[in-house]
């Protein structure tokens, strides 16, 4: 009944995520032909690199895993009037912190910027306009995080569909923006006009969500005193805050290492920076819709086994989440790896994106993609130490993995370019895993991983006919209008197929879903 409940939830997380994901193309294909990947486009994704830090160590990375378990202990444990004031506190120091980050953070921009795009320093006018932007778009910060503090908390109280399509908000707004406004604008006054955009789109992001949870009995209410109490005296904050500072860095690793791609993209050539950006947004979209759909339901799933000591539950749900990410996953790594080009040439080869960032791009992108099966399960699998309430131990996995990553990007940065770069994270985030699965199993001791392994086997055996379909599939027309589509299709069709015939346990909860 568990897995059933899981495998719903994931689906809409899954269908919302799909919906804010597509929106996300269209608003990329638009940056990539009004800018290209020049001096302007790399500026803007630099700068963006900033905010989208400390929406992960204060928004839905390293916050959430603390807040999620002690949320969830307090709803099956507590009354609501004591879990109304934990929120209450917990909003309170949420947006005290954010204020002091975003001021601070506007007015040490031009520090910032010469750590996160050192090799900017050669290019002054780059490294000014990246230095404006990261101010312009500073404000973000709080309203992204406090919109994912509401993702956790719906989350929790089994809310998904919402809280997966608010995130389009920031599109919508980049979106109306490029088609409505930046045709009257010209040079950098354009690409300012984007980063005011995402200030709008954050806040959208945050007033989307709010009506939602009102409508399920809560609310969110600043309060300098609790019971009496200065807010930040609550216990409830205390807890979160001894599980968020490791966290910070465990949940934070995939944003550190592309610090480091962006450090070390900006000594390689103009456009490289773009290129990753694009190719690390074109492999998200299998991830995010099959891969982190289970990392985010499993997450309160977990949370909520281990708040009523029900570990059966517990390895039931993490095993069902790993073995159905892994068969959703590998088909979608096959796919990029091998029609990424065509993909790539279709989405963004217009205006100023021209076929030298499509080469660009695609070679970042195949590399991206050999890590996809690892990004998700990486995630997975520290969400059950999060659980447990054991953010020490993804630490370790992710320092060790943060210093491999590192070293690989030095010694692959020049012989491979921005190919290198990411195949120094895909490398890194097996290794993380392989930490994370050995520590885990020793810990609980037997966690299904037989079953997992012949559930992999036979996905990976039907990726590769993926592969083989794909690859011959796109030759069907030079018109990739026709080709792209029915190479997906014919490459899905494969696995499917193939799958059935294997006999996958998965194939079947996925047509579950589908059909619903």
């Amino acid at each position: 009944m568990e897995q059933k409940t899981l495998t719903k939830n994931a689906g809409k997380a899954a269908s919302g995520t799909f919906f804010s994901r597509i929106l996300g193309y269209v608003r990329d294909m638009l940056v990539a032909n009004l800018f290209g990947a020049g001096m302007f486009a790399d500026a803007f994704y630099a700068a963006f690199r900033i905010p989208n830090l400390f929406r992960r160590l204060f928004g839905e990375g390293a916050f959430s895993a603390a807040f999620i378990p002690v949320f969830s202990e307090y709803l099956h444990t507590k009354d609501k009037s004591e879990t109304q004031k934990f929120l209450t506190a917990v909003f309170t120091a949420l947006f005290v912190i954010l204020t002091v980050v975003t001021i601070l953070g506007m007015f040490f921009a031009p520090v910032l910027v010469k750590i996160i795009a050192w090799g900017f320093t050669n290019d002054p006018e780059k490294m000014q306009m990246t230095v404006e932007l990261t101010r312009l778009m500073f404000p973000f910060i709080m309203f992204i995080c406090l919109a994912a503090f509401l993702l956790a908390i719906l989350n929790t109280l089994q809310s998904f569909f919402l809280p997966a399509l608010a995130p389009s908000a920031l599109s919508v707004s980049e979106i109306f923006y490029m088609l409505a406004i930046a045709p009257m604008l010209g040079g950098g006054n354009q690409i300012k006009g984007l980063a005011i955009s995402v200030i709008a789109g954050g806040a959208l992001h945050f007033v989307i969500q709010y009506p939602k949870l009102k409508a399920l009995g809560w609310y969110l209410k600043l309060k300098l005193t609790i019971d009496g109490e200065p807010f930040y005296k609550h216990p409830g904050i205390k807890r979160i805050w001894i599980l968020m500072i490791p966290a910070m860095i465990g949940l934070s690793v995939d944003q550190i290492n592309s610090f480091v791609d962006t450090i070390c993209a900006s000594f390689l050539e103009s456009g490289s920076i773009t290129a990753l950006y694009y190719s690390n947004r074109l492999m998200q979209m299998p991830l995010a819709i099959f891969g982190l759909a289970f990392a985010t339901v499993s997450l309160p799933a977990l949370s909520k086994a281990c708040a009523i000591k029900d570990m059966t539950v517990y390895k039931d749900s993490l095993s069902h989440s790993i073995r159905f990410s892994v068969f959703m996953l590998l088909p979608a790594m096959a796919g990029l790896m091998v029609i990424g080009l065509p993909i790539i040439r279709l989405l963004f080869e217009h205006g100023k994106f021209d076929s030298v960032a499509s080469l660009m791009t695609n070679d970042a992108l195949f590399y991206y993609s050999l890590g996809l099966p690892a990004y998700a399960l990486s995630k997975i699998y520290a969400n059950a130490f999060f659980a447990l309430q054991d953010t020490k131990t993804p630490v370790k996995s992710a320092a060790l993995a943060m210093i491999l990553h590192v070293i690989l990007c030095v010694i692959l940065m020049y012989p491979m370019g921005v190919g290198g770069l990411a195949l120094a994270t895909a490398v890194a985030s097996y290794f993380n895993l392989f930490l994370l699965v050995i520590w885990l199993k020793k810990r609980m001791g037997k966690i299904g991983m037989r079953n997992i392994l012949i559930s992999s086997a036979k996905s990976f055996v039907a990726a590769i006919f993926t592969a083989v379909t794909a690859f011959y599939s796109i030759q069907i027309s030079q018109n990739l209008f026709i080709a792209v589509p029915f190479a997906v299709f014919a490459g899905s069709a494969a696995f499917f197929l193939t799958a059935l015939f294997l006999k996958s346990e998965e194939v079947k909860v996925f047509a579950k879903i589908l059909k619903k």
